[in-house]
């Protein structure tokens, strides 16, 4: 009795997941693209702030890496 209720259910939610269509339309991606969007307001200003922390610690990727500049990370 237990077989065919359980056969049954997984029929049912392998059911519900073939008719998936995309939440976003292809034409309606343009609106997250918009800058608003971004985490910074001024790209140019974090890239450059970005360089500067670089150079400051002497290594590449010092925005968020691991370890520091001294070779020891």
């Amino acid at each position: 009795m237990l077989r065919p209720i359980c056969v049954f259910l997984a029929l049912l939610a392998g059911s519900g997941c073939s008719s998936l269509q995309p939440w976003v339309k292809p034409y309606e991606r343009g609106q997250l693209a918009d800058p608003i969007m971004a985490f910074d307001r001024d790209p140019i200003a974090t890239k450059y702030l970005m360089h500067v922390y670089e150079a400051r610690e002497a290594a590449r990727g010092a925005e968020g890496g691991a370890g520091g500049g001294c070779g020891c990370g």
